[in-house]
């Protein structure tokens, strides 16, 4: 092809694509112009749904994913209009098909992240737990800060703040000690074998109603639960409101304090395990003699040996040490003296 025919063809088709443009220009401007509509229209519904949420402390994160979620929906929606008015050739569907291969490569890819979002939402939907609450999730304990997409964050009562991934939260079981408004707490109470249960029990009572934190009604119980080895274990339970950490240690403190002074005041005694320790001195004849013998000590053929004292057993060790010591001497002389 000579150099007059290639420049003359390739202006040819520049002047067609500048015709074509110059064709589509409206349809470009049309589109631009409905992109840019739908895109102030999802800024603003976005706005629109966090005023909406802003009242309610606890549909705060659910209304900033709400708002994320509409705003991404309508600019994708309005991007599809806009290539439609450009490109009239152009259909949804095809894009769609091929969002769609897309979607299971990064969905493979980008699984936990994904499986984290979609936990995050129905968290966010069905609300387990609220900001504010205090949960207890496995090891870790704390008031939740923020409920996002990804994870959910709460701070520990010493001052820590913890990441939990939403899939976790959303598949193990989670304890939420403030979704009621009353809490009952208990705490278990040993006397002696000796009180009498009943007044003890009255005792009780009388001590937790004294306490301004402990509701009235549900009424407190003081249940006897054990028999142990020490004592007669008596179980007293109350309700508090709020059910929060810090209202729940006061209460326990005061109630506690308030039960201790109580029973010591009306003589009521609170034992603790004791264990007797019997020292064998291992001096009897019969020593290792199981046939007869009295809580460890060997009784022999005669009269039951009686126990002794550390300081009795020490004494009696000297005395045979020196009777020993003497009689070695007396021999030592009468050999001499033979001598």
């Amino acid at each position: 092809m000579k150099p007059q025919e290639a420049v003359s063809t390739a202006w040819e088709k520049m002047q067609g694509m500048l015709d074509g443009l110059i064709v589509m220009l409206p349809n470009i401007v049309l589109a631009v112009i409905v992109f840019v509509i739908f895109y102030f229209a999802a800024r603003a519904i976005k706005s629109l749904v966090k005023r909406v949420t802003r009242r309610h402390r606890q549909a705060r994160s659910l209304g900033l994913v709400l708002g994320r979620l509409s705003q991404g929906t309508i600019i994708l929606v309005g991007l599809f209009v806009a290539l439609s008015i450009v490109i009239p050739s152009f259909k949804a569907g095809d894009l769609v098909q091929l969002l769609g291969i897309s979607g299971v490569a990064i969905g493979f890819a980008f699984r936990d992240i994904l499986q984290n979002f979609l936990a995050g939402i129905l968290i966010l939907l069905t609300e387990p737990f609220q900001i504010n609450d205090q949960i207890v999730f496995k090891n870790f304990e704390g008031t939740v800060e923020s409920i996002q997409t990804r994870a959910t964050t709460i701070r520990t009562y010493d001052g820590r703040r913890i990441v939990i991934p939403n899939s976790d939260l959303f598949t193990n079981s989670v304890t939420v000690n403030t979704a009621f408004e009353n809490r009952r707490l208990e705490y278990d109470v040993g006397i002696g074998y000796g009180d009498d249960i009943d007044r003890a029990k009255e005792l009780i009572l009388e001590a937790i109603a004294s306490v301004d934190k402990v509701l009235k009604e549900p009424r407190p119980e003081a249940l006897v639960m054990e028999l142990a080895p020490s004592t007669v274990n008596i179980r007293a339970r109350w309700w508090i409101a709020p059910p929060r950490r810090a209202d729940a240690l006061d209460a326990r403190d005061q109630v506690l304090s308030a039960i201790k002074k109580k029973l010591t005041a009306h003589g009521i005694d609170l034992p603790f395990p004791t264990q007797q320790i019997l020292f064998h001195d291992q001096t009897e004849e019969t020593d290792g003699d199981r046939a007869r013998q009295r809580e460890g000590w060997p009784a022999g053929k005669q009269q039951v040996p009686q126990p002794r004292s550390i300081g009795d057993s020490l004494r009696k060790l000297a005395e045979m040490r020196s009777q020993r010591d003497g009689n070695g001497s007396n021999h030592r002389t009468e050999r001499s003296e033979n001598s």
